[in-house]
């Protein structure tokens, strides 16, 4: 006798690899609970994974979190030289206007 497969949609599935992106239980053991077989779980997670699920111990989550907050420094580092600049632009011209606006004798 053959089982009979079961069919599930396709919220279903995004809904079950959301689960186990926001769990610490294995594959297997989301798969008991949720009634499917643990290599279909597998193949939903390949197909439906969404990386900012993903528990902060994957390592790929934290290279991808690395990456951002060098993005981020790299962004900060340069705002910070334009302000720099800015602001050493506005004391020279701040000198100019104070030597231009004295009376001449």
């Amino acid at each position: 006798m053959s089982e009979q497969r079961h069919r599930y949609n396709e919220e279903f599935k995004k809904q079950a690899v959301k689960l186990l992106q926001e769990q610490t239980k294995s594959v297997e053991d989301i798969a008991l609970e949720l009634d499917i077989p643990a290599h279909t779980l597998r193949r939903w997670k390949m197909k439906y994974r969404d990386m900012k699920n993903e528990p902060i111990a994957s390592m790929d989550r934290v290279r991808e979190l690395e990456q951002m907050l060098k993005d981020k420094e790299r962004e900060l580092l340069e705002s910070q030289r334009r302000v720099a600049d800015v602001e050493e632009e506005l004391a020279i011209v701040k000198k100019a206007v104070h030597i231009f606006s004295k009376p001449k004798k």
